[in-house]
């Protein structure tokens, strides 16, 4: 499957997919949180799909959530509340048109998820909401389910125009980030 993503630029998506194919090794499943229209959910589905590991994807569906004042910044004006929206029947759509099993697909904002909403064990997780709270909750469901050895990528860490998201991994490796590889795109 080729390369196409206006989200993930084609050497953050090499690198996450390296990642990911290093990761089927590692007990437990590929989770994404904040999937938008899928062009690295279908990626990952490819990796998983022989491997018997499933694939669970997350978002709104709603588009953005509001920006709390730490997710200000000049360059990331663009961001508002419900841009990038799309709907899940839409992601469905683009699973069965490229022939792959429809990854788990759930729901929901973040912070609503409980335990439950998520497999029990982890090798994989993207994590891509953009905001402070979106990733301060991906990674509080995330981090405890993580297999030892298994890989964590957080993106758009280091984008100027989306400060919450280094705000919120910063407070968390202070916290726990133990036996497992963490990603910072």
């Amino acid at each position: 499957m080729a390369w196409k993503n206006d989200q993930v630029s084609k050497k953050e998506t090499t690198q996450i997919l390296g990642l990911a194919r290093k990761s089927l090794v590692v007990a437990g499943d590929f989770v994404e949180m904040g999937c938008y229209k899928g062009d690295t959910s279908l990626l990952l589905a490819e990796i998983v799909k022989n491997s018997g590991k499933k694939l669970w994807i997350y978002d709104s569906f709603e588009g953005l959530p509001e920006k709390q004042d730490f997710d200000n910044s000049v360059l990331g004006e663009n961001f508002k509340k419900g841009e990038l929206f799309v709907t899940k029947r839409e992601v469905k759509q683009r699973f069965l048109k490229a022939g792959l099993p429809v990854p788990i697909i759930k729901k929901g904002w973040f912070g609503d998820l409980t335990d439950d909403d998520l497999p029990s064990e982890i090798a994989f997780a993207f994590l891509d909401g953009d905001f402070y709270e979106s990733i301060r909750d991906s990674l509080e469901l995330v981090v405890p389910k993580m297999s030892s050895g298994g890989v964590l990528i957080v993106h758009d860490y280091t984008n100027p125009a989306l400060p919450g998201v280094k705000k919120a991994v910063d407070e968390w490796q202070k916290l726990s980030f133990k036996g497992f590889e963490v990603i910072l795109l």
